[in-house]
């Protein structure tokens, strides 16, 4: 559904929702985001999807309906054949005694979906309106419980045929192992998986997803369907079926709902047999601004200058699973232009960037970072993305590259901002170096976004906020003086989130808070929208040490990363805890997220 931003303008102030003001506000930042004004009231927590569709719904003058796809009943559900039902966002979800079909659409303004659909469906038909996340989770039920699809297919197999080894039927095009596979990876793209996990046992095989971070099991299967359904799956990725006893690494494409999907697949021998992990790696989906990342403030402010600057070196910092790719990603994207000669090189190509020449490491025909980076250098590039820096002659060049006028990217791995510029010492590079060459350091994690359709808040009492005190430093750290910050830019964008008690007005800009009136949490029972999880998505916390002319000195004088750190906190960087706490006062994560990846002892 797309209400023109015109119209959800004239809704929102007829209804009282936000002033001239900051209509005149939104419009401002709907230029500078080029982002419809829909998206932009749902970010900024000025109405929920649901209030904005009922709204739409009156001025429309069709019904709405919160649907729940689980309450539809099968033989329902299919009057409406599947390609159709998501070709066109509708759903038949109820049909009474007189053989009314009750109709649930994304946009009933749609006139031609509508007059097919009535042909489809008879004239004897009732529409309503939903939101796209309510009509999406209910068109999930046209597959049903992934564990019922698997056991259908699986029964469908010869039950006598007990036997480990794998026939040539067993992997053909439609045989009930192709189909097992088809099912397992659908399920995990549908589920927003970042990975499938097929890992072998003495009596069966499990299937875990990680979803959000988190790995879940999903389902067990047969042990004796183990050697086929790897099998299947390195035909796909064009590996070499009998090789059981060293790890292989591949790739295949597949398009589910008109996107298309890599799936970056890793064997390993185990003890019980071979494990893949396939990696999903959604190919159609655009890069996010800064902004969705999680970027704001003055660590917004410092990216932004950076990565405009001639030349240089920026590094993004982080364990495995961090979202580091992700980052560049987004930053590679937005200074991809014709008149830039972007030049990476990866170990896995991950992401596609329309426009830059990528790089695949293949270090047995010595293609190795150090290698790559020494011929990309002859490739007259203005900007450079080394996948990793993971030693000596790496860093080396990539200083070097930085110092002769490009502009280069890349990562490593530490706990925090600050530990980067000793860590690069540790290879061997001259501290003089480092500190005439980097810009700016970023340090970053992931945690699970709450779900903004079933967060619920609470009233912490004092005992948890002491503890807060004492977890995340706040006085000391500038969390009180940068949440009181935050809300005044909340209060001119007229999306003040009342997460602080103030003794003072709003207005009064000096005002500090001094006390948190209100926390989230997820809901236990979660909603459709979730999974019933209580999360949807992530959201990046991070540091941004900028290198200031102090910070340099102290990188000369082999100053160690506890100095360097609490030099940047004086300057104004925000720690990560500190932007995941603020995270968590706006209701984006909770307080046990942060804590989850940031505590280390």
């Amino acid at each position: 559904m797309r209400i023109p931003d015109s119209l959800v303008e004239k809704l929102l102030l007829e209804n009282h929702l936000i002033t001239d003001e900051q209509s005149k506000i939104l419009r401002d930042q709907e230029k500078s985001d080029k982002k419809p004004l829909q998206d932009l009231v749902i970010k900024n927590n000025i109405v929920s999807e649901k209030d904005l569709t009922k709204l739409y719904a009156q001025e429309i003058d069709v019904p709405f309906i919160e649907l729940n796809g689980k309450d539809i009943k099968p033989e329902v559900l299919k009057l409406l054949p599947e390609r159709i039902a998501n070709q066109y966002n509708a759903i038949v979800f109820d049909v009474d005694e007189n053989n009314t079909k009750f109709l649930a659409m994304a946009d009933p303004d749609d006139i031609q979906a509508l007059n097919f659909l009535q042909k489809q469906l008879g004239n004897n038909l009732r529409v309503y309106i939903t939101t796209d996340s309510l009509l999406q989770a209910a068109l999930g039920q046209y597959r049903g419980n992934i564990s019922s699809e698997l056991t259908k297919v699986i029964a469908s197999q010869d039950e006598d045929d007990e036997a480990d080894d794998v026939d040539e039927s067993d992997l053909a095009e439609d045989s009930p192992v192709a189909q097992t596979v088809n099912l397992l990876i659908e399920y995990g793209i549908k589920a927003g998986a970042s990975d499938i996990h097929i890992e072998p046992r003495e009596e069966f095989v499990v299937i875990r997803y990680r979803i959000d971070g988190i790995l879940k099991e999903a389902n067990k299967l047969p042990r004796k369907l183990l050697n086929s359904l790897i099998s299947r799956i390195k035909i796909l990725a064009n590996l070499k079926i009998d090789e059981h006893r060293a790890p292989q690494d591949g790739r295949f494409k597949v398009e589910v709902n008109g996107s298309m999907y890599a799936l970056r697949v890793s064997t390993l021998p185990i003890l019980d047999g071979e494990k893949v992990v396939m990696r999903i790696l959604n190919e159609s989906s655009k890069a996010s601004d800064f902004n969705e990342l999680g970027f704001w403030g003055d660590a917004l402010i410092e990216l932004n200058h950076a990565i405009v600057q001639p030349h240089g070196m920026i590094l993004v910092t982080g364990p495995t699973g961090s979202g580091k790719s992700t980052t560049l990603f987004s930053v590679l994207s937005h200074l991809n232009s014709p008149d830039v000669n972007i030049s990476t090189i990866e170990d896995p190509v991950e992401y596609h960037i329309v426009g830059a020449n990528q790089t695949q490491v293949n270090p047995i025909a010595g293609m190795t970072f150090a290698n790559g980076l020494r011929a990309l250098l002859r490739q007259d590039p203005n900007i450079i993305m080394l996948g990793e820096i993971r030693d000596h002659e790496t860093a080396d060049l990539a200083v070097q590259a930085a110092l002769t006028g490009h502009l280069v990217f890349s990562t490593l791995h530490t706990n925090n901002a600050a530990t980067c510029l000793p860590r690069l010492i540790d290879m061997g590079v001259e501290p003089f170096l480092i500190a005439s060459t980097v810009r700016v350091v970023i340090a970053q994690r992931l945690v699970r976004r709450l779900c903004y359709n079933c967060k619920k808040s609470f009233v912490p009492d004092d005992a948890y906020i002491s503890r807060l005190d004492k977890l995340f430093n706040i006085e000391n750290t500038g969390g009180f003086k940068k949440v009181n910050e935050l809300e005044q830019d909340a209060k001119k964008d007229g999306i003040g989130m009342s997460t602080v008690n103030k003794q003072k007005p709003l207005d009064d800009l000096s005002s500090t808070p001094t006390k948190i009136i209100r926390l989230f949490k997820a809901n236990e029972d979660g909603c459709e929208m979730c999974n019933h999880t209580g999360f949807k998505g992530r959201i990046g916390i991070y540091e941004v040490l900028s290198n200031s002319e102090s910070v340099q000195k102290m990188i000369v004088t082999n100053e160690s990363s506890e100095v360097i750190e609490n030099k940047a906190i004086a300057e104004n960087m925000l720690p990560m805890q500190t932007d995941g706490f603020i995270k968590a006062l706006r209701g984006e994560t909770t307080i046990e997220e942060i804590l989850r990846v940031t505590t280390t002892a």
